[in-house]
């Protein structure tokens, strides 16, 4: 069927007549046309018609230096120039490769012994999955393989990182979850509390019912946990800062891996390096991606301990090979990207950075909780949220099919800042790492014009009920 295209640019009928967009609505897109992008400078970008936006998403959680880093572009052309491609398959390998792993190896968060090396934070994910497998296969565990998730975590699309994905439509329509895979509580404090409970008892109720489940399961059949430092797409919902002190004992008692997921929350974004260091996690293995090249090429990586390197090296000795990996694994152009990223990061000291804006970043989030929809605000380094809620005093949220988030995104678009609206109108804010105090004001003042906006709307078409 043909679209309509009536009043689109001509790049807008382009792409709707050949392009398939990731979580969009393929029928609205059809009818509205896209949002064409066509350049951009530090945290702001700028449209095929010139209009300038702020990234409040940082792109998608991702571009953590903004754009139009020279370094960055120059370590690609330089790389280009040099070794465009080369596999690491067959013992192959390459100087920026290299150079990569170590320096992980060096910043990590947990002792690592190897670095495997994919494009995206979903091959990662399905890596840990498969690499956790073959783990307990070479122990002679081979029982021992569900891996417990969280409600509203946020691990990938592959069809086992959208197993470990704990929203819906990720799941519905799928065939997902895969049934290996487990789910145990959000940690959200906020939303998920019983009447009068402290955050610690909170915390100690979430590890009982993680223990329970684990019990009913079957301690031999449990191989690993993956969480998000943060939980990013599912809304990000921030844990208490004692949560996975109660959660890590439990898993170590059952001998169970403790997969930290810092796809998002990595190279700097919760004022520390690693997730993991904000919260005192002490994970088995950890996946990073995005912020790893400030996005400007696609890599991920694992971090590997050595106990799984060696069971790694055994069983491929009696396999004759390690029968998996990418063509785009260490992808030079991708890891010289990624090395100059790092070197960014410690040369202008950009964790110091994200924790001096923190405050001013949390504060004028937490502003926000005055207006009549914003029933939370929360915020931890220069990652944010705020929740809509139809009835603040009972924390009731819009109802889905009314869209008050997504309506919330266009009204910020037309005010010139781009975010993202989440499961139950939660709005995300995780702009570009090197915004600046006179940029984190004009972001919030922007998104309270389209605040305003929202709530005239919503009184408008009685949506409150």
């Amino acid at each position: 069927m043909t679209a309509t295209v009536h009043k689109l640019s001509n790049e807008q009928v382009r792409d709707i007549e050949t392009m398939i967009h990731p979580y969009t609505n393929l029928a609205s897109v059809r009818e509205a046309g896209p949002l064409v992008m066509d350049s951009g400078k530090g945290i702001y970008v700028y449209d095929s018609q010139g209009k300038e936006y702020i990234e409040g998403l940082a792109g998608l959680w991702c571009n953590g230096l903004g754009h139009g880093e020279e370094r960055l572009i120059e370590a690609a052309v330089r790389q280009m120039r040099r070794l465009p491609y080369a596999t690491v398959f067959a013992g192959k390998s390459h100087e920026a490769g290299i150079a990569l792993a170590e320096k992980l190896k060096e910043i990590a968060p947990m002792p690592t012994s190897k670095v495997f090396f994919a494009a995206s934070g979903s091959e990662i994910n399905d890596t840990q999955i498969k690499l956790v497998w073959y783990y307990n296969n070479a122990l002679g565990r081979p029982q021992k393989k569900k891996i417990i998730s969280r409600h509203k975590a946020y691990h990938g699309v592959t069809m086992v990182a959208a197993s470990l994905t704990g929203l819906p439509n990720n799941h519905r329509d799928w065939d997902l979850p895969l049934d290996f895979i487990k789910f145990t509580d959000c940690p959200h404090y906020w939303r998920n509390a019983e009447a009068g409970e402290s955050e610690e008892d909170f915390c100690k109720r979430l590890a009982a019912n993680l223990e329970t489940l684990i019990l009913r399961e079957g301690p031999d059949t449990v191989a690993a946990m993956i969480a998000e430092p943060v939980m990013g797409a599912g809304g990000v919902i921030i844990p208490p800062m004692t949560y996975y002190a109660h959660i890590q004992p439990v898993l170590a008692k059952y001998d169970i891996l403790f997969i930290d997921d810092e796809v998002i929350c990595g190279f700097g974004r919760t004022g520390n390096l690693w997730g993991a260091q904000t919260y005192g996690m002490r994970p088995h293995t950890v996946s990073c991606a995005k912020q790893l090249s400030s996005a400007y090429a696609p890599i991920a990586a694992m971090l590997v301990p050595e106990d799984m390197y060696q069971a790694m090296l055994d069983e491929s000795r009696k396999i004759g090979t390690f029968a998996h990996g990418f063509t785009y694994s260490a992808h030079p152009v991708a890891a010289a990207v990624a090395n100059e990223t790092i070197a960014i990061y410690e040369e202008r000291n950009i964790v110091g950075h994200v924790r001096s804006m923190a405050p001013l970043f949390r504060k004028r989030i937490k502003a926000l909780e005055a207006l009549p929809l914003v029933g939370e605000g929360d915020a931890i380094g220069l990652v944010g949220v705020v929740e809509l809620n139809a009835d603040k005093a009972a924390k009731r949220n819009f109802e889905p099919k009314q869209l008050v988030g997504p309506a919330l995104v266009k009204f910020a678009e037309k005010h010139g800042l781009l975010t993202r609206s989440l499961l139950h109108d939660r709005l995300a804010f995780c702009p570009p790492m090197i915004i600046t105090e006179s940029e984190i004001n004009e972001m919030f003042d922007r998104f309270e014009k389209a605040l305003t906006d929202c709530e005239d709307w919503v009184r408008r078409e009685g949506l409150r009920g």
